[in-house]
């Protein structure tokens, strides 16, 4: 007789441990025919079999909630959400001069000093220039929720600037009826101290005086809007007045 092969006696050796192993149970169970008062008995065979399971991929690497948790970076603290305005009372905080305000009290991106991002090349914001084709510049030129023609948004129903029109109570009106920063009794920002508007200040050094000492529209030497071609102011003229006519 041949030996066995050694083959057969791995699979035997398997088989013998899977027998030693096994557990058996004896369950009651009702035998056909009988009644229920006798009771049989069955035998359920339960080998305690372990399948090794193959090294697939990262199996073993599925359970991250052991890792360690010394190889984890430190969570970074964040404040709590704020709905409402700062505390000076502004509603977005990156738009409040003091929490979010540069040296020289501005927006920091809007701050010509500070090279601001807002500010073009040409020294303007950059939304609103033309040269850069800023996107708040319509076809015509304009801004263009100015513009009437592109029916813009601050152009109220009456063809004005919504916030300068009295008729719709637009938010620079006073209560005294003018514009609100060239209100003397209101206060307004653009009177300077001496009771005139500031740009029209010869004290003060207003954007429209001259080195003349005059209205610079109204100056012949400048060439001023308000001159025509007469030499004399444009709503005075009569040869003016008679070619529109």
């Amino acid at each position: 007789m041949a030996p066995p092969s050694p083959d057969t006696v791995t699979l035997g050796a398997r088989i013998g441990d899977i027998f030693s192993n096994a557990r058996i149970y004896f369950v009651p169970r009702q035998t056909e025919g009988a009644p229920t008062s006798r009771m049989g008995m069955t035998t359920v065979w339960r080998p305690r079999v372990r399948i090794d399971v193959p090294n697939v991929g990262d199996a073993e690497k599925t359970d991250t909630s052991r890792e360690d948790s010394s190889k984890k970076g430190t969570k970074r603290k964040r404040a709590p959400p704020t709905k409402g305005p700062c505390e000076h009372g502004v509603k977005y905080r990156s738009n409040c001069k003091v929490c979010s305000a540069c040296p020289h009290g501005r927006r920091r991106p809007t701050c010509k000093e500070c090279g601001g991002s807002e500010i073009c090349e040409h020294g303007r914001r950059r939304s609103r220039c033309k040269e850069c084709g800023g996107s708040g510049i319509c076809e015509h030129g304009r801004e263009r929720s100015k513009c009437k023609e592109c029916g813009g948004a601050s152009i109220c129903e009456h063809g004005r600037h919504r916030s300068n029109c009295k008729e719709c109570g637009g938010g620079a009106i006073c209560e005294h009826g003018r514009e609100r920063h060239k209100c003397k009794q209101c206060g307004g920002s653009q009177i300077c101290e001496h009771g005139r508007e500031r740009s029209k200040c010869k004290e003060c050094g207003g954007s429209q005086i001259c080195e003349h000492g005059r209205r610079r529209y109204l100056c012949k030497e400048c060439g001023g809007a308000g001159i025509c071609e007469h030499g004399r102011r444009r709503y005075d003229c009569k040869e003016c007045a008679s070619s529109v006519r």
